[in-house]
Parts: structure tokens; C-alpha cells; sequence
């Protein structure tokens, strides 16, 4: 099978839990986009604070805020908000429940409580740079939400109609954390429009996720792997099976499909 192109999940994925990163992922990178494959990041990360590790692995596209606003070589392929009158609900959810929420935007990253040591913690972790407290001046071009510190039972009220599905932060210190992702608009949905603009067969294209979030995508293309640090759950969406971030596990897979030495 001849390949074109890669996605590539970030935390869990590429960076271990201490934000450093395999060398040999690096080296994996750099093997496969000599071989003129198209390298792209796939994240829930907002776009802000995937540059760093973009730059250093000189990766120029990317799928941000879990597939809502998408980049290839500076063109802007989708942006997609939420709906205003969601994000509201949620936040009333939340509120209810008191559940701490992080509302993503381009701009900036949005909290229900700056003064948190539970936010700041997810902060910490996840390395926002960019953020303060929510404003409703800004609630119409919010990108990806956030639900911290919510037991199953209760998250499951954020599910708010057949669009909205609830995935699990597969990331140590991130415990009864959530991603509220859109079953119109996902990682797998911004796969297939990358793929359609790039004349792309899914068949040609390879993936690489280890969290909940990753699901759509990894269902996507014709080559995808669970890192072996995945969210339990993950395994049955994933074609192949490779090694954890910490042992390089996106090295492991491409060279178990002959990409690289």
C-alpha cells in the first residue's frame, strides 16, 4: 500500500506526560515526510498552544480544537463553532453541578473560575498560555469545550441531543475530565475534508491517537493505530495496536507498515 498521508494526535500520542517527546518520534517524522507524505497534527488542543510542538517537528497543518478549525499550509479548511445557545446550556450544567468548565477559542481560553487550583492544574497540564475568565461577548465563536471534575452520571446531562457525545481525557492528572465533541464536526470529520481537498483515498492515509477523542479519526482511515497508553476503550476503533508514547510508539507503527527503518 502506497501512503500520503498522516495524522497525528498530540498529548498521549506524540508527547509523553512530562511534555517531552520520544526521539525517535522526531526521527519518525522527519523518515516519512522525506518519502513526501503529508504530515498533519490532530488535536483538541487550541490552535494557540500547538505551535510550540509544531515548530519544533516542523509541521506546518494541523486539525485544532478536535477537528473545529482546521489548517493545511496556511488555508483555512474548516471553522466551525459551536452553537451560542449549547455553550450557554453547558454552562447552566455546570453551574448546576458545579462542574469547572474551559471554553476554547482562537483568541483565548475562557474559565468559569481563574482562581481554581483544579483549573489551574488542567491549565498547568495541558500548557494554556492564554486565558481568563469567560465572557459573553465571546460565546458565539467558541471552538471546543472542556467539562472538569464531573462524575459520569452527572457529565452525562452535557449530552444535550444526538449531536454531542462526551470522551473521557485519556491524560494522568486530568481525572473525570471531558472533551465535549460533536458527532457533525470531530477529528474523523476534519480527516475526511483534508482527505477530499488533497484527493486523498482514506485507504492511503495512517493515524494515531491514544484518547477517546480519537475515535472518529482512527475509524477513518485505512491505516490506524492505539498507542498502547490508549484509553482502554480505544482499542476496538483501531486497526493496528503499537507501543506507548514513552516507547515510541508512532516509530513502532510505521515501521511495522515498512515506512521507515
Amino acid at each position: 500500500m502506497t501512503y500520503k498521508i498522516l495524522f497525528l494526535d498530540i498529548d498521549g500520542t506524540i508527547l509523553n506526560p512530562d511534555h517531552t517527546y520520544h526521539p525517535k518520534t522526531k526521527e519518525a517524522i522527519e523518515q516519512v515526510r522525506s518519502q513526501g507524505i503529508e504530515v498533519f497534527l490532530a488535536t483538541g488542543r487550541p490552535e494557540n498552544e500547538l505551535k510550540e510542538i509544531a515548530d519544533e517537528l516542523n509541521i506546518e497543518s494541523y486539525i485544532s480544537f478536535n477537528g473545529a478549525y482546521t489548517i493545511y499550509q496556511e488555508e483555512i479548511l474548516v471553522h466551525a463553532p459551536m452553537k451560542e445557545e449549547w455553550v450557554k446550556e453547558f454552562l447552566a450544567i455546570a453551574k448546576k453541578f458545579n462542574h469547572e468548565v474551559l471554553l476554547q477559542a482562537r483568541a483565548s481560553n475562557y474559565v468559569t473560575n481563574t482562581d481554581s487550583i483544579l483549573m489551574k492544574d488542567f491549565i498547568e497540564l495541558f500548557q494554556l498560555e492564554k486565558v481568563e475568565a469567560i465572557r459573553e461577548d465571546k460565546l458565539d465563536d467558541i471552538l471546543g469545550v472542556n467539562i472538569l471534575n464531573a462524575l459520569s452520571e452527572e457529565a452525562s446531562h452535557y449530552v444535550l441531543n444526538d449531536d454531542i457525545r462526551l470522551a473521557q481525557i485519556n491524560v494522568n492528572g486530568a481525572k473525570d475530565s471531558y472533551d465535549i465533541i460533536r458527532k457533525s464536526m470531530n477529528k474523523g470529520e476534519a480527516v475526511k475534508l483534508v482527505l477530499e481537498k488533497l484527493r486523498i483515498s482514506p485507504n492511503e492515509a495512517i493515524a494515531f491517537g491514544d484518547g477517546m477523542n480519537d475515535k472518529e479519526m482512527l475509524e477513518t482511515v485505512g491505516a490506524s493505530f492505539a498507542m498502547g497508553n490508549a484509553h482502554p476503550e480505544l482499542f476496538q476503533y483501531a486497526k493496528y495496536k503499537t507501543t506507548a508514547v514513552s516507547e515510541a510508539g508512532i516509530f513502532t507503527g510505521l515501521q511495522q507498515l515498512g515506512l521507515i527503518k
